[in-house]
């Protein structure tokens, strides 16, 4: 039989009553145990009070014998006294004691700290007894109290407190009950909002009834937990449309062509044209794709594999895989390197990044001007590779959107000069992998500054030249 688990309310009430019980108590045990020791203090001070009084009855009596004034003593006082001699003879004995005594004739030490007996009819008492010397005789008292009167004063504590112990627990348990049910109201607000949210609409928020509490706190963290979902789900949407449009539109050229290469009779100098136009949009096709799967790659949070490389070894191999692309537009690559710098890197992954910041800078950068790449060192002591073009620059209110995905900062160039907007977005995430960051310093007409910032690491020889 599967048990079914309790409710929170539940078992913050069954927690509460439980430690609330335990403290209760021991509450009442000691405070039973303080009474108790209390009121045998009480009883035993009457019985030193009653005992001194006994004492001033004890006389010497004419014939040497240690006589007691009883009656007057029993007349005025409710204890009960019996006085011995040593020879074991019985000299003294309160009627009310019949024939049973307090404790018999003394036989070696006699008591002196309060004892207590019961007689034979039950009755309970509390006795104390010490040897005197009277007249030369050597006798001993004997002074009784009746604990009757402490023992029904202690019952009705203990009753009193042990039936109102469960009244207590059990008030108290209903009045958790409703302060659970009270406190964690809110809570089930928010989870039947919760409930409701769904894909389409994840616009909506929970409810923040108290700012200042742990509950408005979890409101506060949810609702920005849901806007973070929010803008995911966005990205991914718009991801997701420009996808499909930057795939479909060399699918359509492609199409386009072809039908049109088989409508008519063309010579092998034309088809070589149309195949080669088909085979530009595969090429462009194929980078796209190869971009996406970076991105996927990214988005996966898939590992690197980190080496000891050289900065400038990667620039060189950066700069001559890109170099015939500025040949094509008359423009220069310079390289700066004040010192061969070693990092800690995946080769792969951060050439990636020097190749879409290079690329990005050809692209931007008109004809016949200068692609700026510095390799160095900040004030801080981290790796610094710098990418500046003489390019139209970017505008103020673009420079925090130019890393996003399909992002361009001029949405009317041409697919040929502005690419898919994927290159940046890649160059961020592959620095950022290793803990780097990149950094873009551009003012419009004057070009556009990309800095790659790594941690600092070893140094090697100083380089003088480039590539």
């Amino acid at each position: 039989m599967r048990v079914r688990p309790l409710r929170l309310r539940t078992r913050l009430t069954l927690w509460y009553a439980g430690i609330l019980t335990g403290v209760l108590a021991l509450y009442v045990g000691v405070t039973l145990s303080f009474l108790y020791l209390s009121l045998r203090r009480e009883l035993d001070a009457n019985l030193h009070v009653e005992y001194e009084e006994a004492e001033e009855r004890l006389h010497p009596g004419p014939d040497g014998a240690v006589r007691f004034v009883g009656h007057e003593y029993e007349r005025r006082h409710p204890g009960l006294v019996e006085v011995w001699a040593t020879d074991g003879t019985l000299l003294y004995r309160s009627e009310r004691l019949g024939q049973e005594g307090l404790g018999g004739p003394p036989a070696g030490t006699p008591e002196v700290s309060p004892v207590s007996r019961i007689l034979g009819d039950g009755t309970p008492l509390r006795v104390r007894g010490r040897m005197h010397e009277i007249g030369g005789r050597r006798v001993l008292l004997r002074v009784a109290l009746s604990e009757e009167g402490f023992r029904h004063e202690w019952d009705l504590l203990r009753l009193g407190i042990l039936l109102g112990l469960p009244a207590a627990v059990a008030i108290a348990g209903l009045g958790g009950h409703w302060l659970a049910r009270r406190a964690l109201a809110p809570l089930g607000r928010m989870a039947q909002q919760a409930e409701k949210l769904t894909a389409e609409h994840l616009g909506e928020r929970l409810i923040v009834e108290n700012p200042d509490d742990e509950l408005g706190h979890l409101a506060r963290v949810f609702n920005l937990s849901l806007s973070r979902i929010e803008d995911s789900f966005a990205q991914l949407r718009r991801f997701t449309a420009d996808a499909s449009h930057e795939l479909r539109t060399p699918l359509t050229v492609i199409r386009a062509v072809g039908e049109v290469a088989l409508q008519d009779q063309k010579d092998p100098e034309r088809y070589r044209e149309t195949i080669g136009s088909m085979l530009e949009e595969v090429d462009r096709l194929s980078r796209l794709v190869d971009s996406l799967l970076v991105l996927s790659r990214a988005d996966a949070g898939r590992g690197i594999h980190r080496q000891e490389l050289s900065l400038f070894e990667l620039v060189k191999s950066t700069v001559s895989l890109l170099e015939i692309l500025a040949e094509e537009k008359d423009q220069r690559i310079e390289v700066a390197v004040s010192e061969d710098i070693r990092v800690e890197a995946d080769p792969l992954l951060l050439r990636q990044a020097l190749i879409s910041l290079t690329d990005n800078a050809i692209k931007f950068s008109p004809r016949g001007s200068a692609i700026r790449i510095t390799v160095g060192r900040n004030g801080a002591g981290e790796a610094v590779v710098e990418v500046g073009d003489e390019g139209p620059g970017i505008p103020e209110a673009d420079l925090s959107r130019v890393f996003e995905r399909f992002y361009r900062v001029d949405s009317g160039r041409s697919r040929d000069e502005g690419g898919a907007g994927l290159g940046l977005s890649i160059a961020r995430w592959a620095v950022e992998r290793h803990d780097g960051r990149i950094e873009l310093q551009s003012e419009g007409g004057k070009g556009s500054t990309f800095r790659i910032v790594l941690g600092s690491g070893p140094t090697g020889a100083e380089s003088q030249g480039g590539p």
